[in-house]
């Protein structure tokens, strides 16, 4: 009888009784003053006259007036600089103990984004909002007993003079409280093998001596762990080797493109719960099973406002215009999409994450990634996200009854036509070029009225090349960003394009 597991599902059930009802809009009306009212005397407080929005009647119309939008760029060569030498009181009161190292998508240098002793107790709470949440999933007291896999970035950080440096996946792992620690795997000692290939290689070593019952990590990564730990053992699917898998916490990235392929190296179903952890902090979390949606953390340390997702608004470096609106929880619509804005107990300002999302609730304040603002493909008026280009994925793993897990696309000029170019990472799509083109054309005429009014001017077509999925993941190690919270960019401009082409065919 798991007795230690009976133990923790009632605590978890008696936790839920003591949860009031939330009210969301509240709950960011008071994050927002609180951030102003702890920042007032930093620089950046100083600077835009914290003290003087606090004595508004309208607090968050005065800061939206005052305080400009900020990119990484931005931010960083104004304010977040200063900080690099352990200049304190720049943005958020002290120093960060930590910077997050975000490339985000492959081909990017590194940003270093302040992770603060504030930052990282919202993150803890963001982790035990998700952990008392499985009290909703009908899991198993077995469940609970056993141990967790969490497969990020190397947790041996860098040490600078005044702080550490590492990925977001590496700082939450080398903090992990001490009542966690038995239940952690891979370990300390394999978490801090940097090289992820070797890392990996370890883990498949081990596999047999845990009982894991849970997984958490990006689904690129999480799925090449897996093959190697079932090929390393010769093993059908991942259930031969723990068979007391039942939940995967993802994150990162939407998980649909991915989810057929997971599947397939499973042995029977698991739980997937969805997770939003950035290295700008802990952002969502899905909190019940009957949605995959996340629902918005509004009362941990982020206030978050929300710019409606237009052409119009972005540039072309995927920062957006001065002048775009922006909305209040309280002011969003369902089934919108919309810009992703910022600001947190890191000291990030009205901060431009990247994201875009979309309400499926907003009672609940669940959202879901609907796509990246630089993975925005509009050349020749297209206006294609990423939501709508995972869906055409989507609809072409049904159609020729294929797994899809990676792809990426650039507007490409040929002999001074405008076309669509895709690269699809797929083992089993036996179809011809034409066919697949063909397929994805007409999806996106039907699914997006711009791309079927770009298609009759000035987007000549679609061309369609398939590549083994390992390409892309070749890639990704050839950037030196294999493993961790690296994700591949699914819309390239032009420039990079030639060399991922270069790179693809170098493997052939």
């Amino acid at each position: 009888m798991a007795i230690l597991g009976n133990i923790v599902k009632r605590i978890l059930d008696f936790t839920e009784a003591l949860v009031p009802q939330q009210d969301h809009v509240s709950n960011q009306e008071k994050v927002l003053e609180n951030l102003l009212e702890k920042a007032k005397d930093t620089v950046f407080g100083r600077y835009y006259k914290f003290d003087k929005l606090l004595e508004s009647e309208d607090i968050r119309q005065a800061f939206v007036e005052a305080v400009p939008y900020h990119d990484y760029d931005k931010i960083n060569a104004r304010w977040w600089s200063k900080m690099h030498d352990g200049t304190p009181d720049i943005t958020w009161p002290g120093s960060p103990g930590y910077f997050a190292l975000s490339s985000g998508t492959t081909g990017s240098e590194s940003k270093r984004i302040p992770v603060t002793d504030d930052m990282i107790a919202a993150i803890r709470r963001g982790g035990i909002i998700q952990i008392t949440s499985l009290r909703n999933f009908d899991l198993p007291p077995e469940f609970f007993e056993k141990e967790f896999m969490m497969l990020g970035s190397s947790t041996d950080l860098e040490e600078k003079e005044h702080h550490k440096e590492g990925e977001i996946s590496g700082i939450s792992a080398s903090r992990i409280p001490f009542w966690f620690r038995s239940y952690y795997k891979p370990g300390e000692e394999i978490a801090q093998i940097d090289d992820w290939d070797s890392r990996v290689h370890e883990i498949a070593k081990n596999a047999k001596n845990w009982d894991i019952s849970g997984l958490s990590g990006i689904p690129s990564w999480m799925e090449l762990m897996m093959k190697e730990v079932i090929k390393y053992h010769e093993a059908d699917n991942i259930h031969d080797v723990w068979p007391n898998l039942q939940v995967y916490t993802s994150g990162g990235v939407a998980f649909e493109p991915y989810a057929k392929s997971f599947a397939e190296l499973c042995g029977k179903p698991v739980t997937i719960i969805d997770t939003y952890l950035a290295s700008e902090g802990f952002i969502a979390c899905q909190t019940r099973p009957e949605t995959d949606s996340m629902q918005l953390l509004t009362n941990n340390g982020i206030y978050f406002e929300f710019i409606p997702m237009n052409p119009d608004y972005i540039k072309e470096d995927g920062s957006i215009v001065d002048d775009a609106p922006s909305l209040s929880l309280k002011e969003v619509e369902l089934n919108q999409d919309y810009i992703l804005i910022l600001s947190s107990v890191s000291g990030a300002w009205r901060y431009l994450i990247g994201d875009t999302i979309a309400f499926t609730d907003i009672e609940r304040t669940e959202i879901k990634i609907t796509g990246r603002t630089k993975f925005f493909l509009n050349t020749v008026g297209s206006q294609l996200s990423v939501n709508k280009l995972n869906d055409a994925v989507k609809e072409l793993e049904t159609k020729f009854d294929a797994k899809i897990p990676e792809y990426t696309i650039c507007a490409q000029k040929i002999d001074g036509e405008f076309y669509h170019v895709w690269y699809l990472g797929a083992e089993d799509l036996n179809q011809s070029p034409e066919t697949l083109s063909e397929a994805l054309d007409s999806y996106l005429k039907s699914a997006n009225k711009n791309y079927s009014v770009a298609r009759s001017k000035a987007l000549k077509g679609v061309k369609v090349h398939v590549i083994d999925p390992e390409v892309f993941y070749d890639w990704s190690g050839a950037q030196k960003k294999k493993g961790g919270q690296v994700k591949m960019e699914k819309v390239m401009n032009q420039e990079k394009f030639e060399e991922w082409e270069a790179f693809v065919q170098s493997q052939s």
